[in-house]
């Protein structure tokens, strides 16, 4: 691999995409020189103004605004040779290769010899626009194709050309995963690579059926959504988000390009003519196949209102009750909702069957055309367009002989190779073997390692072996290298007694068997969302205050046997880390966060204030700040007093250390999701060598009464500003009881075990309150929360 280190990248352009581009790279610790066209007056004010827009956009591009300080912008008239400088220059500008070509030019005169140079173009050709160029430049120059938004979007598709040094293909693979924690994949110089070749002829062939078997697009979108691990967004309101303009644009390019006779013999539907002519491009221009309108519903919701499109006219939003709909509500596991789409025979399973057989044949016959594997096609269409599986492990889930039979009944034509395949007696794409996972390699007929396996620790693997230990909520893997694997799989990872118990127990054998110490994390999309609120609810309702208590004080007592373990014990977290999740987090030895952590105690939003430890670690964390830095007590301790009182959630890891809910004593963050767990084991191994099982806190520096008349004000200025209900208030008076260390006459220490009994009498004192009841049963009802 080529032997480089990037310290410095050249961003040409700073439309929507270059500047997403330049607030990523800046995130992941890179200096960023960031150019667009120069102006009369301000020169740099394009790329100045893209950089201001993008510090207020929603969803944030960067991981925390502090790294905007890494970008400098400029324009292209004065700042081109500063180029010469960067060790990566990206190029981002409009998609026409007459001015890529000119840009290039420019680039090739002021770069330094054995600098990279990538495009980010979504679909021309990679090898044209190294037409005419050096030589250094061409094997120094390859497509790295960036999706929108690009901090949130895993993919990072690589395309070399013949030209194209395999040391440079080859690093962009590895830094692209490594250092920009993306999922890079390795794509051919062909018509609109892999995603987007793939992506939207399955697109194209919903719009298809969606015509052909008269199903109105709201329906399609609850089936083609979440329903069969596809975001929520299902098909028409993906095509509203992305614009209508986009997709026309890449469909017609498409069919110009792409060498299949399955997109060639695809006709643009007239209902997306009719929208692109009546500029009815989605969501930017305010109506596409939705239109949202001033008018409420019954809960003061807008009315939406969606395209019928045989009429063309907008109506109000109709779903049908279609049975697959509710079967698959019913079911968890996508692979036997799947199997159910397959088996069912209403007018929406067969919508599903005739999507996904067509979807089967087409990426059957792209292979070895786009790709020369498999895996590298089910990769881009998950990290490309967040499904949770991709084609060929969809077909999987069918099963290959089943879906080619079925496939080739219904007029697909399957590939050569796929018949070959289960000619040879295999039916499966993917299989797990002595806890490897493998692929089937068309070209070598054989199944083969995935590559980077020992840099992702994927929990299915470990299905086959025995476990440690399992319950109900959670299962204990040995991961190897005497480290364990503590995994949550309860409903949403939501912490109820199974995994209450499951972390005590897991400790336990970690302790007594000689186990070095134990991660604890998970393959999920969520770490978790949190303690189990009905549980919660069910026994506050019912007043058994009894059992109320004992269930807070076995989840404070679990956060305290996290601490204070005698094995080193570490978090691997990734998407939702709320409430409970959090106080964990707190108490173990570290954690190893993948930057897209939402990390936060959430509790005040239903009523409560954290009680497992979240709220006692809070008054521990500022007794170490302040007791270093004494003339800063009060205004420490009121932020941390509304971090807790105002719920506030870190939108990345990086911001979760802003809050104080990590520490860069002992916490670190990991750009890719998939290395969390192997990040955290290393920690782990680390940690053991020479770890000694730390002692239970007794000189805990609270403020009492001082400090209880500070918050006190605040919370009353919450209130005085509209920020905060009389309940709010409440809830606040009870926080700052526990950070204060109760109402004590004066500063003094006090033990960890002493502020965990206040936090619980705290606690158990909101549940008993009307308010509180009805801020959970809102949430459990509606799954946001109710302000009273």
């Amino acid at each position: 691999m080529l032997n480089k280190r990037i310290s410095k990248v050249a961003v040409l352009g700073s439309g929507l995409m270059g500047t997403g581009i330049a607030a990523h790279l800046a995130g992941c610790g890179l200096e960023v020189l960031l150019l667009d066209l120069a102006t009369e007056g301000n020169k740099n004010k394009i790329a100045s103004d893209s950089l201001q827009t993008a510090l207020k956009a929603k969803p944030a591009p960067f991981y925390d605004n502090k790294f905007a300080s890494r970008i400098t912008v400029g324009n292209f008239d004065d700042d081109f040779p500063k180029i010469k400088d960067c060790d990566w220059i990206i190029e981002v500008v409009v998609e026409r290769l007459d001015i890529k070509k000119q840009i290039f030019e420019k680039v090739e005169k002021y770069r330094a010899k054995g600098s990279l140079v990538t495009s980010n173009t979504s679909g021309i050709p990679i090898h044209l626009m190294a037409e005419g160029r050096s030589d250094d430049f061409k094997k120094n120059f390859c497509g790295t194709h960036f999706f929108n938004p690009v901090r949130y979007m895993r993919l990072l598709e690589i395309i070399p050309t013949p030209d194209t040094d395999p040391a440079v293909t080859e690093f962009f693979m590895h830094y692209g995963d490594v250092i920009l924690g993306k999922q890079t994949v390795l794509c051919k110089d062909t018509p609109a690579f892999i995603a987007n070749r793939v992506g939207v002829y399955a697109m194209a062939k919903i719009f298809q059926l969606t015509h052909e078997l008269g199903v109105g697009i709201d329906t399609v979108d609850a089936l083609t959504g979440p329903a069969i691990g596809r975001p929520k967004t299902g098909t028409f309101r993906l095509a509203d988000l992305v614009g209508m303009d986009t997709a026309v644009h890449v469909i017609n390019g498409m069919k110009q390009n792409a060498p299949d006779e399955q997109i060639s013999k695809m006709e643009v539907p007239k209902f997306l003519n009719f929208l692109v002519e009546n500029k009815f491009f989605g969501n930017k221009s305010g109506q596409g196949f939705y239109k949202k309108t001033a008018e409420k519903d019954a809960k003061g919701r807008p009315v939406i209102l969606a395209l019928n499109l045989e009429t063309l006219e907008y109506a109000p939003s109709q779903k049908e009750k279609l049975p697959i709909l509710e079967t698959t509500k019913q079911i968890d596991e996508l692979p036997r909702r799947i199997k159910a789409v397959f088996k069912a025979d209403d007018k929406g399973a067969q919508f599903l069957q005739r999507s996904f057989l067509g979807l089967f044949a087409y990426v059957s016959n792209r292979v070895p055309e786009i790709s020369d594997t498999v895996y590298a096609v089910d990769d881009a269409l998950r990290a490309g367009f967040a499904w949770e599986v991709g084609p060929f492990q969809y077909w999987d889930m069918v099963g290959v002989s089943a879906g080619a039979e079925l496939a080739e009944k219904q007029g697909e034509k399957i590939a050569t190779w796929v018949k070959d395949m289960i000619a040879a007696g295999h039916n499966s794409f993917y299989k797990v073997e002595n806890g490897q996972r493998l692929c089937y390699n068309p070209t070598s007929k054989k199944y083969e390692p995935l590559p980077g396996g020992e840099a992702f620790i994927i929990l299915d693997t470990y299905r086959s072996n025995k476990p440690v230990y399992s319950n109900a909520e959670c299962t204990l893997h040995d991961i190897g290298d005497g480290v364990l694997c503590l995994e949550f799989h309860s409903k949403m990872n939501a912490i109820g007694e199974g995994i209450l118990r499951g972390i005590n127990d897991s400790i336990q054998i970690a302790e007594e068997q000689g186990w070095k110490g134990m991660v604890i994390g998970n393959n999920a999309q969520n770490f978790t969302v949190g303690a189990n609120l009905m549980m919660i609810a069910m026994m506050a309702y019912q007043q058994e205050w009894d059992e109320l208590n004992m269930a807070v004080n076995i989840f404070q007592q679990t956060s305290m046997r996290i601490r204070y373990s005698a094995v080193p014990v570490v978090m691997a977290t990734q998407g939702y880390v709320f409430g409970g999740g959090c106080e964990f987090s707190m108490h173990a030895d570290a954690v190893v966060a993948a930057a897209e952590s939402y990390i936060g105690l959430v509790e005040v939003g239903v009523g409560i204030i954290p009680g497992g430890g979240g709220t006692k670690e809070f008054a521990v964390r500022l007794s170490d700040e302040i007791s270093k830095e004494g003339d800063v007590q009060i205004p420490r301790l009121i932020d941390k007093f509304k971090t807790i009182a105002t719920a506030q959630v870190a939108t990345s890891a990086y911001e979760a250390f802003n809050y104080g809910y990590l520490l860069p004593t002992k916490d670190s963050v990991v750009h890719n999701a998939a290395r969390n767990i192997s990040e955290a084991k290393k920690k782990v191994l680390e940690l053991a060598a020479d770890y000694v099982k730390p002692i239970p806190r007794k000189d805990v520096y609270v403020l009492g009464r001082t400090g209880l008349g500070a918050l006190y004000i605040a919370a009353h200025s919450l209130k005085l500003g509209h920020y905060a209900s009389e309940h709010d208030i409440k809830i606040a008076q009870k926080v700052a009881y526990v950070l204060c260390g109760g109402d004590l006459t004066s500063p003094q220490t006090v033990s960890e075990q002493y502020l965990l009994d206040i936090e619980r009498e705290m606690f158990l004192s909101l549940c008993g309150e009307q308010k509180t009841l009805e801020r959970i049963q809102f949430m459990l009802e509606n799954g946001k929360p109710l302000r009273n």
